[in-house]
């Protein structure tokens, strides 16, 4: 039996080759016409030999090419070349090209497509996007004028963080533009830009409303609703999110195959009611398809989804067999030749990865399992009882539902593990239970849809019926989530150190991660407002499940304000509180929860060794029983680490009082790295503590607002005199330091510059 031939696999393949080499390799602008040129000519040989090879190397040297012209001279490099390094007051006029997002402190963030631009007395034609952030009320499409700072977007400052400026520099926005007060935006006109995408995010809104409306209670059903229907996942809040990705059941959130397949499925049926043919219809399901992409925001899931819909479905109009591979290598293949950077999407990658593992996998595995369960192939199926016929049927469906999951995880296992460190065995029944549910929601969502215009009431009651599977999905993905080995972070594999600490750059606050062999604290963790976003980020990328221990410094909101969820998240088995009384409200509440759960809370005084691990010890050196000082700041935990080749200084945000006390008391403060925060004076590190610790290092924290937060360049030039080398973390961001049996070694994050203990 000969293979059915599947081209766009294959040319699917070497374009995906093509852009790779062009990303890794990228050629100079000014060598464009010679590469054109030795395309033209590798087109040659094509056209008088067409040969397989011939046609694979025309299409990866088309793709080499095309993509090397989507990325090396854009007019967002031409921007940012022309704005420079450093930040300037620009005047801009353009449209908005995307859905704003409002933050609680109502700005509205937004690309912005650039018309004109005017810095320096000069105004510049322009069509390259920005960032833009203004506390205002835009709406996609509207065409502004905004005054602000243009600059260059923040590089990620800490491990595991979302890296924001690789992600936009790919749509090729390179700059971005603050705009303070609402007075300095002016509305030009309203509804301009894409018509077609305009109408889309005015449909948006109206289902949204649609499919929600009677559900005002129910916030976080609401938010669901939005986001598995219409692919609204900004509305979706941390904690409900989070379990859908632990159970590996957030693909609901990415509107694809099975939201289009129900579409489709919808469409098809109303065509054959009025009657059409098979042609007809399909000419008028595959433009709605589109244009639904287009409403649940054109994700890369859902245009693949619709591409793919739309060539199997175009075998019915051409009345050719359709395969489902060359299916799916044909949507890469166009989404490639539309933008050749979508390769490097996370989205493109998983939706291809786990769509392609299902038509390869599933198939297969059903075979293997069907058998282990069905009858004896031997035996009459007379004898069979009825049962055992039903039983069998269930298994079948059981086999077919469980191949497809297992299939999708297996495709996805290699990208979740790279992108997201985590591994999600539940994924596997938490599929077979919560999508049968999901497909009824989109069934009555779209039910809901229809009867709206029509019969408002029958629409409200669809709305609850959805409230009840909606809460059901909910409830059930939350409790997979909670089962033991549901899912478990994985760090990247490394050799293993005596001791590994990572000084996050937290801003005039602090979370200190130290790894000893096996066993993992935390000193301090971090305001609140931060902790999704930087701590538990690198906790996942450090594959961080449980944490062993957390020691908090004082009552500083910046140093502890994260312990709640961390609490929560994490449920450390040893807890260390500063006992000094203080004035923190968030503090006094955090002893609170201490006592009514029962924590394992640990008082240490002055002078007690805690272990981290054999061979990694802490000490506490300040403040002594019954110590009351003016701040917090005068009574924060001041902790000695020791390892066999090495002493660690945590001084927290102690100052010049604290450094006087410790001395004054005799305690061996000598250490070779010396850890500090900015005591809220501004005053701390004074030369006579510096005698006294004689560190090799010092990593500092340092902030430009408010001005005592900053390190004086005096007080800098002073370090650099003494020969001590200093890591300021406004221009170093984390730290990472690794002690191992014959010296240690640190690691600036942002800029990659290695201090060695060797190195003095």
């Amino acid at each position: 039996m000969n293979t059915p031939r599947q081209p766009f696999v294959g040319l699917a393949l070497v374009a995906v080759l093509g852009i790779t080499v062009a990303d890794f390799f990228p050629i100079a602008v000014s060598h464009w016409w010679t590469v054109a040129i030795v395309f033209a000519l590798l087109a040659i040989p094509l056209f008088v030999w067409p040969t397989l090879g011939s046609t694979y190397l025309f299409i990866g040297a088309g793709f080499f090419v095309l993509h090397n012209f989507r990325t090396g001279d854009t007019t967002g490099l031409q921007l940012a070349i022309d704005l420079s390094e450093r930040p300037r007051v620009v005047n801009a006029v353009g449209f908005v090209t995307s859905e704003p997002k409002i933050a609680p402190n109502e700005f509205a963030t937004f690309l912005f497509k650039l018309e004109s631009i005017e810095f320096e007395g000069k105004t510049r034609p322009s069509h390259a996007a920005l960032l833009a952030r203004w506390r205002g009320s835009p709406e996609f499409g509207d065409e502004l004028k905004l005054f602000g700072i243009a600059e260059p977007i923040a590089p990620r400052r800490n491990p595991g963080e979302f890296d924001m400026r690789s992600y936009l520099a790919r749509q090729d926005v390179r700059r971005s533009l603050f705009v303070r007060y609402p007075e300095d935006g002016v509305l030009l006109k309203r509804g301009a830009g894409n018509p077609i995408l305009r109408a889309a995010q005015k449909s948006r809104a109206w289902m949204q409303t649609a499919i929600c409306r009677g559900l005002d209670d129910s916030p976080d059903v609401q938010n669901f609703l939005s986001g598995i229907v219409l692919g609204l996942r900004h509305q979706t809040t941390e904690d409900i999110e989070e379990p859908f990705q632990q159970t590996g059941t957030l693909h609901l959130f990415a509107v694809a195959g099975l939201h289009v397949g129900i579409v489709a499925r919808l469409l098809w049926i109303l065509a054959m009611m009025a009657r059409l043919s098979r042609k007809w219809a399909t000419a008028f399901i595959i433009p709605l398809l589109l244009f639904y992409a287009a409403v649940t925001g054109l994700h890369v899931s859902s245009i693949r989804a619709a591409v793919m819909s739309s060539i199997l479905l175009g075998g019915f109009f051409f009345e050719r067999k359709v395969f489902s591979l060359n299916s799916l290598a044909a949507a890469a293949f166009f989404l490639l030749s539309w933008n050749t950077n979508e390769a490097f999407s996370t989205g493109f990658q998983l939706s291809f990865a786990v769509v392609g593992a299902i038509i390869l996998l599933a198939d297969p595995l059903s075979g293997w399992l069907r058998p282990i369960g069905a009858p004896d192939p031997f035996l009459p199926r007379r004898l069979v009882s009825g049962l055992r016929r039903m039983i069998g049927v269930g298994y079948e469906s059981i086999c077919r539902g469980g191949s497809v999951s297992l299939a999708a995880w297996l495709g996805s296992l290699p990208l979740i593990l790279w992108y997201f460190h985590l591994v999600t065995p539940s994924s596997l029944l938490a599929n077979l239970v919560v999508v049968p549910i999901a497909f009824f929601i989109l069934a009555v969502a779209l039910l809901s849809l229809v009867a709206a215009p029509m019969a408002s009431g029958l629409s409200l009651i669809f709305n609850n019926a959805n409230w009840s599977l909606a809460s059901a999905v909910i409830a059930l993905v939350h409790w997979f989530a909670q089962l033991p080995g549901s899912h478990y972070y994985v760090a990247e594999p490394h050799w293993p150190k005596r001791l590994r600490i990572t000084v996050l750059d937290a801003g005039a606050g602090a979370a200190i991660h130290l790894h000893a062999r096996r066993a993992d604290w935390l000193f301090d963790c971090g305001s609140g407002r931060d902790y999704e976003i930087r701590l538990r980020s690198y906790l996942h990328l450090a594959g961080i499940n449980r944490i062993d221990g957390l020691l908090l410094t004082h009552g500083d909101s910046l140093h502890i304000g994260a312990t709640e969820s961390l609490v929560r998240d994490l449920a450390p088995t040893v807890m260390i509180d500063n006992p000094a009384a203080d004035r923190s409200t968030i503090h006094r509440r955090l002893r609170e929860m201490f006592r009514s759960q029962g924590l394992n809370l640990v008082s240490l005084k002055t002078g007690e060794e805690f272990p981290l691990s054999p061979g990694v010890t802490g000490k506490i050196l300040f403040p002594p029983a019954n110590f009351t000082g003016s701040t917090a700041d005068d009574q924060a935990f001041v902790v000695q680490l020791s390892v066999k080749t090495a002493k660690i200084l945590f001084m927290s945000d102690s100052g010049y009082a604290t450094e006087r006390l410790l001395i004054g008391s005799g305690a061996d403060v000598r250490s070779d790295v010396l850890i500090k925060g900015q005591h809220h004076s501004g005053n701390s590190g004074s030369d006579i503590f510096l005698d006294a610790v004689r560190p090799r290092l010092i990593v500092a924290t340092s902030r430009d607002f408010p001005q005592q937060e900053r390190i004086s360049d005096e007080w800098a030039e002073r370090i650099r005199a003494r020969g001590i080398k200093l890591f300021r973390q406004d221009e170093t961001g984390a730290v990472e330091l690794e002690f191992a049996e014959r010296g240690w070694e640190a690691r600036a994050y942002l800029t990659g510059e290695i201090f060695r203990s060797a190195n003095r």
